[in-house]
């Protein structure tokens, strides 16, 4: 069966998240959906990452095998076609080796996190970014979030439900840059990462931001490794999971 992967993109309001859930629709059981349209006998389709329930995605990445040897161009226009009319498409497909995975060949992982500073409610981003009604200091969350980079215990910026082994990852680099329209993006990747572990270093950086912390108070919670000590967590409207990177893999 010829593996493919498949660069998906999608708006994750109307879904509990990336996998299939019994509480609702999942971006999983959609493309699933078109799949089995595509091809009734295709293997299961496995994707590089959990989203949560409303978290967006620009390049998140799955695979699948299919018992039809299909040009890639055609399966991704096909799945299109039966995707419709969810908020959800496949960018781009691409014959790969037998043994790449989505999830376990990923070598790094990169999301954005979209704030919007205004006072004025969100009409054309409501969803999309999270409002935060005062201007924030995104210099001082620069220098803040530099503390993060390399190898930390991140137990302060894990979510009490995370069900990873240890909470110890690597950030390979993080970026707060401020817009004079006020939207602030936070740009962070690494290899993996924790479950609300972007949300909750976000909603401790704009508490700097907003001047509640300082810098060194961000860097005391994150050497504290106490879930107790992060600032609110910041919701999913605002996040996406930007791309996910793996060494060669077409066939």
């Amino acid at each position: 069966m010829p593996r493919y992967k498949l660069t998906v993109e999608y708006d994750g309001r109307p879904f509990v998240g990336w996998q299939r859930q019994d509480n609702g629709p999942s971006v999983q059981a959609a493309l699933d959906m078109a799949v089995r349209r595509l091809d009734p006998d295709a293997g299961d389709i496995y994707g590089a990452g959990r989203t949560d329930s409303g978290v967006h995605a620009l390049g998140q990445v799955a695979h699948l095998d299919l018992e039809k040897d299909l040009p890639a161009d055609k399966v991704r226009d096909a799945l299109n076609y039966h995707l419709k009319p969810n908020p959800i498409a496949v960018v781009e497909a691409a014959r790969v080796s037998d043994d790449f995975h989505a999830r376990f060949s990923a070598t790094k992982r990169g999301y954005i996190y979209r704030i919007v500073a205004r006072r004025a409610p969100l009409a054309l981003d409501r969803g999309l970014a999270w409002r935060v009604p005062k201007v924030l200091d995104a210099d001082a969350m620069h220098i803040a979030a530099q503390h993060l980079v390399g190898t930390h215990d991140f137990t302060t910026f894990r979510d009490a439900q995370c069900q990873a082994d240890s909470p110890v990852r690597s950030l390979e680099a993080i970026s707060v840059s401020g817009y004079p329209d006020g939207e602030v993006e936070v740009r962070v990747q690494a290899i993996s990462f924790l479950h609300r572990q972007v949300r909750s270093i976000v909603g401790s950086l704009v508490e700097v931001g907003l001047g509640k912390w300082t810098p060194a108070d961000f860097k005391a919670a994150l050497d504290a490794a106490d879930r107790k000590r992060c600032g609110p967590v910041a919701p999913s409207d605002g996040l996406y999971l930007h791309f996910v990177r793996y060494e060669s893999a077409e066939s």
